[in-house]
């Protein structure tokens, strides 16, 4: 290789510009503590990792120039991208007469991070295990104290799932009588394999006064257009509850495919069991000043 192609090359090593994307999720970790290094070391690794793949590009790039059957060969090679999706792991199933369970418990896979893959995984097996548990546990109680009507059902959707961002919603629906619905999410950056929190999203904790706000004027536009559409806010007249006020900052929340921020509620959680379970979409607009960066939410 001659000199002037090499000393290009360390020109083009010591211009490399890490990307805001990268900055931003450097910060992420290390404000949930979810990564050892330092800074000054991740970006170091991620300079060097960058300079490495432009070299290989620079090289790769003049090898497809000066060969016509290399270029013909490799465009009929198809592109392969990351597949990050999610299925069902493990099933429990009951149906005794008047007793019915259906558990269904999601595993994610693909991602590349198999700490966070694991993590993931685990909690979902835990949670329905437990949830499978106590149902057979409530069965046997209630058929030893003259029988009645018990129910589970539990699974999960995914809300989002582009180039970008996995949403994936578990549900738990009880019945015993009535039925309660709640619902869990988790939002992963596919880019960067890391967990959403919505902490992580903002500056500061100014986020959940100025979303609490956005909801309750909502809930009072909605009861204006129909009077069915009961919240337990003040401002409502015919409601006999003044339950909800702000939001907690792990509220359950997604992320859209419109990258916008959904905010949930489950039943009974602010409003009455006929509503069900509520989203809020949160205007992109008023979050902007307390965004840490617009990555995510625009």
């Amino acid at each position: 290789m001659k000199n002037n192609n090499i000393d290009q090359f360390k020109n083009d090593y010591m211009n490399i510009v890490i990307p805001e994307e990268l900055d931003f999720a450097v910060r992420i970790s290390l404000m949930e503590g979810k990564k050892k290094m330092n800074r000054q070391k991740y970006l170091k690794i991620a300079k060097t990792t960058a300079a490495t793949a432009a070299v290989i590009a620079a090289v790769f790039t003049v090898g497809i120039n000066t060969s016509e059957a290399l270029a013909l060969t490799l465009s009929e090679i198809p592109v392969i991208n990351k597949i990050v999706r999610v299925l069902t792991f493990r099933e429990y199933n009951i149906n005794e007469d008047t007793y019915n369970a259906d558990i269904k418990t999601p595993a994610i896979e693909g991602l590349e991070n198999k700490e966070l893959e694991s993590s993931l995984n685990e909690k979902y097996l835990e949670e329905n295990k437990l949830l499978y548990e106590q149902f057979t546990k409530d069965m046997e109680s209630m058929k030893a104290n003259n029988g009645g009507h018990l129910g589970v059902d539990s699974g999960y959707v995914v809300k989002t799932d582009t180039d970008k961002i996995l949403s994936v919603g578990r549900y738990v629906v009880n019945t015993v009588g009535s039925s309660s619905t709640t619902f869990q999410y988790d939002t992963i950056d596919k880019e960067n394999e890391i967990l959403i929190t919505l902490p992580s999203l903002f500056k500061d904790e100014s986020y959940i006064d100025i979303i609490s706000e956005n909801i309750k004027e909502q809930m009072i536009e909605q009861h204006e257009i129909d009077e069915y559409n009961v919240y337990w806010i003040e401002g409502i007249e015919d409601s006999s509850m003044a339950v909800f006020n702000k939001i907690s900052n792990n509220q359950s929340f997604y992320i859209n495919s419109e990258n916008k921020l959904i905010i949930s509620f489950d039943k009974y959680e602010v409003a009455p069991g006929y509503m069900g379970v509520l989203e809020f979409e949160i205007p992109s607009d008023i979050l902007g000043d307390v965004l840490i960066s617009d990555k995510y939410i625009k």
